[in-house]
């Protein structure tokens, strides 16, 4: 079923954004496959609040789309509506990368809304331009914590980590007692 597209009431209660950039390339979407709309269709409530597909309504807004497609989720509790949003959602699967760096293509991936690799030429750097990262950084390695990898034989592992356990849940300072122990070599 096809609705008016300001017959819509976007979700206050949706818990998702979307990116500049990612949101472009979805209005683009939308204007090179108007039919995958068809295909996935925007869930509403009984009163035209928007459950699954609140990104999708904004693009198909900023594309400039009068009517839309919906599908009406009738009879859901609040609860059951809530767990919608979130469902609908999560991904559960993931990615074959081997497969899509083997059998697709990475432009038409990019162009479709996937975060793929690119050459180095075509990553756009711009966006880093007004941040101090030295800065920036200096500040966030201030108080962190380093570590060193120390070797034990296998017959001394499970001992060596009893104690460094040991020392820990007491609070005391591991790399202190180990450079306390190499001054005395």
């Amino acid at each position: 079923m096809k609705v008016k597209i300001n017959k819509l009431i976007s979700n206050p209660s949706n818990p998702r954004i979307i990116k500049e950039g990612k949101f472009k390339k979805l209005v683009q979407s939308i204007k090179d496959f108007p039919e995958m709309l068809d295909l996935r269709p925007i869930i509403v409530d009984e009163n035209m609040t928007i459950l699954g597909g609140n990104m999708r309504y904004r693009a198909c807004v900023e594309a400039g789309l009068k009517e839309v497609p919906i599908k009406i989720a009738e009879g859901l509790t609040e609860e059951k509506k809530q767990e919608f949003i979130i469902k609908d959602n999560v991904g559960f699967g993931e990615w074959d990368w081997s497969m899509l760096g083997n059998e697709w293509d990475n432009v038409k991936l990019g162009e479709w809304g996937m975060d793929v690799w690119q050459p180095e030429e075509a990553v756009d750097y711009s966006i880093l331009d007004d941040i101090d990262l030295g800065n920036t950084l200096e500040n966030k390695t201030e108080g962190v914590k380093r570590a060193i990898q120390i070797e034990f034989d296998p017959e001394h592992y499970d001992l060596a980590l009893k104690l460094i356990n040991k020392a820990r849940a007491e609070g005391k300072d591991v790399g202190l007692i180990t450079l306390e122990a190499f001054k005395n070599l």
